[in-house]
């Protein structure tokens, strides 16, 4: 899995796919996404200076002071240093993604690198 290479400037997080205002038939929704700045690495390695991936599906991000709950609707958690996931069962209609970038507390990143799309799902 690659890591992406700290850079100058605040971290950033991109999502790649699926792009903003895109139409995916069916009900699995493929995320992948990429990371500058900043070393995406497992939270269970426990060291400064990297992140992980959160996703929030029609979910709000929680507050930039607190860790991103575990075991909510619509939050998930790439703790492993994952950079793609698939959302199933997804409902026909608009929806909001927003990635956010944590460090191995799940606590977001200061300053917030966020990047939010929004698509639609069409049946298949």
């Amino acid at each position: 899995m690659p890591a992406a290479r700290p850079a100058a400037g605040p971290p950033k997080v991109h999502i790649t796919s699926p792009q903003n205002r895109a139409v995916v038939t069916g009900t699995s929704v493929h995320v992948t996404l990429e990371a500058q700045g900043i070393e995406i690495a497992p939270a269970s390695e426990e060291r400064p200076g990297t992140a992980h991936h959160h996703l929030f599906l029609d979910t709000d991000l929680t507050s930039p002071e607190v860790k991103i709950p575990q075991g909510t609707t619509g939050i998930i958690h790439l703790g492993r240093g994952q950079t793609e996931f698939t959302f199933d069962k997804v409902a026909p209609g608009p929806h909001r993604l927003i990635a956010e970038l944590a460090d191995f507390n799940h606590i977001p990143l200061k300053p917030p690198a966020v990047d939010t799309v929004r698509f639609t799902v069409k049946a298949p």
